[in-house]
């Protein structure tokens, strides 16, 4: 790629501006008893009751480092009074002492202070520490080796939600969880089915490949747990993972004679997880996807909402993103006026349907029945958890 193909894609999908030369507070720094105060992100919050039916508040607030737990005892009324306060800012000064409880590290707070200022969701949420502009282009590049009209379905699909697609969260607590999270987890996918794909024993002995690295890793963690004393059952991201992925794999193999479709399987990809920009709400994320999917409905109560750190979207929640991700292909099939042969519609959207591999585990379909529903699945499944492996 040369760098005026470089520059393309960056004036076309430009990086989202981050902010430099910032301190950034992280609790696990800190020691237990120790007072802070800190600009933080409020993420959500709820009344709970403590063994003795006395109300505390539980609270979750977001910086750059990451998510910060929080509880807020009712002394005083204290409570009623912080209540309304919450419904209305976003982000509040935060005077609290440092707990340390199991290992685990929150805040107990005496003060929050609202602050109405607008929200610079990179300076008070966490995200990626890739290149962005290296991400985009290695994205770009898996785009462009596409077929058409697949190509022009992926570049349009990937220009028209850039601003939300860039900055989403691939996940709230999982996997992926901040900003930039989706783009650097759909780069993994595309990267590792190009791994599987182009494997000149084919793509069956590269996931088998790819499972023994895995296993190496679980050994590897298995070990340092017996050698540091910790317990088996926690050891390793690995664990419970294995007979997993043999079983999918052995799905796959079902379909050893046919070869994976590159056009399928990475247009399937880009959309597996879009429906995320629905699915999620946060500080910085437009409406457009909902603009796009509904456009005859009435959106007020979206313009009035108050967004803060990563959360579940109430109206997202209803449908979650494996039904949006296929709605939107489907609307942007149309809008584009994109002609597909009907097979390949439905090869596309099987594969959005039945990424999470599992009925329990979410999937809108009882099995993958294409040798790329169960590629889509394996890569989705590896990535996450090398992520939360790292």
């Amino acid at each position: 790629m040369n760098e005026e193909e470089i520059d393309y894609i960056q004036q076309r999908f430009p990086a989202p501006e981050l902010p430099s030369g910032q301190n950034v507070f992280s609790i696990d720094d800190q020691t237990a008893g120790n007072q802070v105060k800190q600009r933080l992100l409020l993420n959500d919050y709820e009344v709970r009751l403590t063994r003795t039916n006395k109300n505390f508040l539980r609270l979750s607030f977001s910086n750059n480092a990451g998510m910060i737990q929080a509880k807020m005892w009712d002394n005083q009324g204290m409570i009623n009074r912080v209540l309304p306060l919450l419904e209305e800012y976003s982000v509040f000064d935060v005077e609290a002492i440092v707990d340390d409880y199991n290992n685990q590290k929150s805040l107990t707070i005496n003060r929050l202070t609202p602050v109405d200022e607008k929200i610079n969701p990179f300076s008070l949420l966490p995200y990626t520490d890739e290149d962005y502009n290296h991400l985009t282009i290695e994205l770009y590049s898996y785009l462009d080796q596409l077929d058409e009209p697949y190509s022009t379905l992926a570049k349009e699909t990937l220009f028209l939600f850039w601003s939300d697609f860039s900055i989403a969260p691939a996940a709230k607590g999982h996997h992926h969880n901040y900003l930039g999270g989706l783009l650097k987890h759909t780069v993994g996918l595309m990267r590792i089915a190009r791994y599987i794909l182009n494997e000149q024993k084919g793509h069956i002995e590269a996931v088998i490949t790819l499972i023994n690295l895995v296993e190496k890793s679980y050994k590897k963690d298995l070990y340092l747990a017996y050698k540091n004393n910790e317990p088996l059952n926690y050891a390793s991201t690995w664990n419970q993972t294995i007979d997993h992925l043999y079983t999918m794999t052995t799905g796959a193999m079902n379909f050893k004679d046919q070869s994976p479709d590159y056009n399928i399987l990475i247009v399937s990809i880009l959309f597996h997880d879009l429906g995320k920009i629905l699915e999620y709400d946060h500080a910085g994320l437009s409406h457009k996807a909902f603009e796009v999917l509904f456009p005859t409905a009435n959106r007020e109560s979206l313009e009035t909402r108050k967004q803060a750190g990563i959360s579940m979207d109430p109206l997202g929640v209803m449908i979650g993103h494996i039904p949006y991700g296929f709605l939107l292909f489907s609307k942007l099939l149309e809008q584009f006026n994109i002609s597909l042969d009907i097979d390949a519609v439905h090869q596309i959207s099987h594969c959005i349907l039945c990424h999470h591999g599992l009925p329990e585990w979410g999937s809108a379909v009882k099995q993958p029945q294409t040798i790329e529903g169960y590629l889509i699945h394996i890569v989705d499944y590896l990535d996450s958890r090398y992520e939360n492996a790292k």
